[in-house]
């Protein structure tokens, strides 16, 4: 890495710090930036009452499982990948690694931004059918990577949710 990246990469960590810290700040920088537009907001009814659904979770936030490669913090423009994680995986199996927001509280209670054992729960009791492999994305996705995101990447994760029978996702962001 040469010093002109690693001082991108430290710049582009701090700026994600302070943008966790100033959501004024985070909303308008998040105006400036290019970014997909829908005219409409799609909505589709569930093809089935919720307790019969297959429900998957994915989340932006970085979260993977401690045995899988972490994602890489090394570019400053993000990591496009993604982490599948089997629905009954144990929460000490899994971690966050993202340099671009500050998960302190998510560190201490995973549920807030990935409620896996909630969504177990809620299977346990009866009102969801059941839950699909999951999947962990990181957030912070700037150009060239944005379009490999958007043409590769998601489409690779809802291909593999759609196989696997996944009636609906349930996305929450990091």
């Amino acid at each position: 890495m040469s010093d002109f990246d690693g001082l991108r990469q430290n710049l582009s960590r701090m700026f994600g710090q302070v943008l966790s810290h100033v959501p004024a700040l985070a909303q308008t920088w998040g105006r400036t930036f290019e970014s997909v537009i829908s005219e409409e907001v799609p909505f589709t009814r569930l093809p089935k009452p919720l307790r019969e659904v297959r429900l998957a979770l994915a989340t932006t936030g970085g979260v993977h499982l401690r045995n899988q490669t972490p994602f890489d913090m090394a570019d400053s423009r993000g990591d496009a990948t993604f982490r599948p994680l089997p629905a009954a995986t144990p929460r000490e199996d899994l971690m966050i690694t993202h340099d671009y927001y500050d998960h302190t509280n998510a560190v201490r209670d995973l549920n807030i931004l990935f409620p896996l054992e909630h969504l177990r729960d809620l299977v346990a009791a009866g009102h969801i059918g059941s839950l699909g492999t999951c999947y962990g994305f990181m957030g912070h996705i700037e150009p060239p990577h944005l379009e490999a995101l958007i043409n590769e990447t998601a489409p690779e994760a809802a291909r593999l949710m759609r196989e696997e029978g996944v009636d609906a996702l349930l996305l929450t962001p990091g």
